[in-house]
C-alpha cells in the first residue's frame, strides 16, 4: 500500500472510551481491525481508553486540536448524554463512524461526516469482528466441591484461584449437584455434556474427575482431604496420573500439569485411562448380578444393622 502524502493523527473512540458504558469483547475487535486498517495506510492512531482497560489515552483529557479525525468504532449511536458530549468535543475534527447501529433515520439526523453503519435506514453491512484476527485461548472447566468435615476446601480452592490466574484462559464454572446446583446445569446429560466439551478441567470433586475422563478430557484433580481420600484413589485405580493432595500443593508443580492437559499427549492419556475404566467397570457387572441373585434373606446383617441403628439412637416407630 502507498504511504500517504499526509500523516493524519486519529483518535478511535468507542463505549470503551467511557467508564460503565457496558463496552463489549465486540467492540475491542472492530476497533482492532479498523486500527490495523489505518495504520497500514500509515496514519497514527491513538484509542481512548477508560478504567478498566489501560495502555490507550484518556479522552476526558485528550487535546482534540491533536486530531484532525476522530472516528466512533462499533456499537449503538443515538442522542444521549455521552454521544452529545462526544460531539461537542470533537465538532471541529472530520468524525466518522464505523460499525455503528443507527436506530434514528439519517434523515433525521446523521452528526458523521463519513458513515459506514453496521446498520441505519439507509443500509446494513457485516459487522467488522467477523474479519478481526481470532486469538484462541483454552476452555477450562473448574468444578469445586462444597465444604465437608475433614476437607481442607479453601486451600484447594486458593490454589486453584492462583493456578488459573497464571495465563489466559476461558474459565467455566461447572456444578456437578443437582438438588440445587449452581451453575444453571439441570439434568446428568447437561452437566457431562459440558464437562465433555472443555480442553481441561481442574477440579476437586471425584465425578468431574470421573465424568471428564469418562469423555476423554483431561483433569488437574485436587483431592481435598489430606493425605488424599476417594479421588486420589480413584485416579490411582484407573491409572490418571495428575492429581494432587490438598497438603502437598505445589504452584509450579500446578502450572507443568495444566500445561499437560492441555497438551496431545494429556488428551491421549485421558482417552487410554477412560478406555481402562469402561474395561474395569464393564467387568463387573457379571460379578454384580451372580452376587445379587445368590444372596439370601438368611444370609443378611439384619441383626448387625438393628444393633447399630439402636446404639446411635434410632427407634422403630
Amino acid at each position: 500500500m502507498n504511504r500517504p502524502d499526509v500523516t493524519m493523527n486519529i483518535l478511535l473512540v468507542g463505549w470503551f472510551s467511557w467508564e460503565n458504558s457496558d463496552s463489549t469483547a465486540g467492540d475491542f475487535l472492530v476497533c482492532d481491525v479498523v486500527r490495523h486498517w489505518l495504520e497500514s495506510a500509515g496514519h497514527i492512531c491513538h484509542v481512548a481508553l477508560a478504567p478498566p482497560f489501560h495502555g490507550g489515552v484518556d479522552l476526558k483529557r485528550v487535546d482534540p486540536r491533536q486530531y484532525s479525525h476522530v472516528v466512533f468504532v462499533c456499537g449503538p449511536f443515538m442522542q444521549n448524554h455521552w454521544e452529545t458530549e462526544f460531539l461537542g468535543r470533537f465538532a471541529d475534527c472530520c468524525v466518522i463512524g464505523v460499525n455503528l447501529t443507527l436506530p434514528i433515520p439519517l434523515d433525521v439526523w446523521n452528526p458523521f461526516d463519513l458513515l459506514i453503519e453496521r446498520d441505519s435506514s439507509r443500509a446494513a453491512h457485516p459487522d467488522l469482528a467477523f474479519i478481526a484476527p481470532q486469538h484462541r485461548v483454552p476452555v477450562v472447566g473448574v468444578c469445586l466441591v462444597e465444604p465437608y468435615h475433614g476437607a481442607m476446601v479453601d486451600a484447594a480452592n486458593a490454589a486453584i484461584e492462583r493456578l488459573v490466574a497464571t495465563r489466559q484462559m476461558a474459565v467455566v464454572a461447572i456444578d456437578t449437584r443437582l438438588d440445587i446446583n449452581t451453575t444453571g446445569l439441570r439434568t446428568k446429560a447437561e452437566i457431562e455434556s459440558i464437562l465433555a466439551r472443555m480442553d481441561a478441567v481442574i477440579t476437586t470433586r471425584l465425578h468431574g474427575t470421573v465424568l471428564a475422563l469418562k469423555n476423554g478430557v483431561p483433569v488437574l484433580a485436587i483431592d481435598a482431604e489430606p493425605g488424599g481420600a476417594k479421588i486420589k484413589r480413584q485416579a490411582e485405580t484407573i491409572g490418571w496420573p495428575i492429581v494432587f493432595t490438598v497438603d502437598a500443593l505445589d504452584d509450579h508443580a500446578l502450572e507443568h500439569a495444566l500445561t499437560y492437559c492441555l497438551s496431545a499427549d494429556g488428551r491421549a492419556k485421558a482417552r487410554e485411562c477412560a478406555a481402562r475404566a469402561v474395561s474395569m467397570a464393564t467387568a463387573i457387572e457379571r460379578t454384580f448380578v451372580a452376587a445379587v441373585e445368590a444372596l439370601r434373606p438368611e444370609d443378611s446383617k439384619r441383626a448387625e444393622r438393628l444393633a447399630f441403628a439402636v446404639n446411635k439412637g434410632w427407634k422403630r416407630v
